[in-house]
């Protein structure tokens, strides 16, 4: 048996209460949630299973000292004060990320990993007269300096890259969406596989992919060539497979349908081949369609959800580009729950519809609102608009009949 120590997952903002509900559905013990972070109990087997599983995790780390600190001399000093043969030998490779936020320390991040750097190689060199070498793109050991006001956490990264990276994309579009967003975006929207999908601008893909390894319970990173933990001392290779075993045996198969739309033939391409790579392709349709001049073609409850432009990069009419996004919806697409996210606050009141949900997300450096609107099936007034927005033309009298229809439907 092994023993159970303390964790942090770090995520996205806006996604805390999210990946705290992952980790508690995993297993995990003493959930407590921070900002941008989660801290919880497990066991090594477990530091496997929530880099291999969990969705809106970017890191996992391992905290192995807690002390406080005055200065950069003061780092320097109690780095060197940790017993590092239980980590790494001489002959390990190693880098150093380093946050701070404190008033005490006048430099840079970039200064604290190099003091902290230092500390480390010194330490071996002071003992055994050499110095393990830096090597930042593949260390054996990811070595995470956290500093808030004066106090100093030190971590190993058991995750390696940030877990964002899949495995599954190669080719992205413009303003490609993050991976670990795109699957708290589904998470947050309740979509679980007991309906349709349909991202209608999908570009090349991430949240199509996302979607149907939530809907049949596939882990995410599942597609991962290598974490973190693969290169420490004690890594157990027959646990780590058999973890994965069991998480593989998990996996379950939806029915419904996930559907992805792209007006341009180049991100259709791109998307065709990501769900390829992430060996989806059963699952998941694309399709060369203009979401403005599409309606819905599925039976039943569908959730839509995507990631429209900001208006940032592309060179558009942003406000006639929402406006045109109510539209479709109110005259397209009933019986659907609709989601998006946009940092363009502004353009949202051009959609015409209600919001029923607004949540704060970041999205890299903006700041951006998820929203929600319900599109209800069966009445008049949906099917009319479908045909105002064929025809373009309604009488007064018919506007004023519908509205008595929908008094007497009441």
């Amino acid at each position: 048996m092994y023993q159970n120590f303390k964790m942090v997952a770090t995520t996205m903002f806006g996604l805390e209460e999210v990946l705290a509900t992952e980790l508690t559905n995993l297993g995990a013990q003493d959930v407590e949630v921070g900002v941008r972070s989660v801290s919880f109990v497990g066991d090594k087997g477990f530091m496997y299973k929530a880099n291999i599983a969990l969705r809106t995790a970017i890191r996992i780390l391992k905290p192995i000292k807690r002390f406080r600190v005055s200065d950069e001399d003061d780092l320097y000093k109690k780095i060197q004060q940790i017993e590092w043969e239980r980590f790494m030998t001489v002959d390990s490779t190693f880098a150093i990320g380093a946050v701070v936020n404190s008033k005490n320390f006048t430099t840079n991040s970039h200064y604290i990993s190099l003091k902290s750097k230092d500390a480390i190689a010194d330490y071996f060199r002071h003992k055994y007269h050499k110095r393990p070498n830096v090597d930042v793109k593949h260390p054996d050991l990811k070595i995470h300096v956290h500093i808030q006001k004066d106090l100093c956490s030190i971590s190993l990264d058991s995750s390696g890259d940030s877990l964002h990276k899949r495995g599954y994309r190669n080719l992205t579009n413009i303003a490609p969406i993050n991976e670990v967003l795109a699957a708290g975006l589904v998470l947050l929207s309740g979509y679980s596989g007991d309906c349709n999908f349909i991202d209608p601008m999908c570009g090349s893909g991430t949240i199509l992919i996302e979607a149907a390894m939530i809907a049949n319970n596939i882990p995410a990173n599942i597609n991962r060539k290598e974490f973190g933990f693969e290169n420490w001392e004690d890594y157990d290779e027959d646990l780590y497979f058999k973890i994965q075993e069991v998480l593989l045996k998990k996996i379950t198969n939806s029915h419904f349908k996930i559907m992805g739309f792209d007006k341009a033939p180049s991100a259709v391409r791109k998307a065709k081949e990501n769900v390829e790579n992430a060996n989806l392709s059963e699952f998941i349709g694309v399709h060369h369609i203009n979401f403005f001049n599409s309606a819905k073609e599925v039976f039943g409850k569908t959730t839509i959800l995507f990631n429209p432009p900001y208006g940032e990069r592309l060179d558009i009419d942003i406000n006639e580009f929402y406006k045109n996004i109510g539209d479709t919806l109110k005259g397209g697409y009933p019986d659907s729950t609709v989601w998006f996210i946009t940092s363009n606050k502004e353009a949202i009141k051009h959609v015409g519809l209600r919001t029923s949900k607004r949540i704060p997300l970041k999205n890299g450096d903006l700041d951006c609102v998820y929203v929600r609107y319900d599109i209800y099936e069966g009445s008049r007034k949906a099917k009319k608009l479908k045909n105002n927005n064929e025809a373009d033309t309604a009488t007064d009298a018919e506007i004023v009949e519908d509205k008595k229809i929908d008094k007497d439907e009441l």
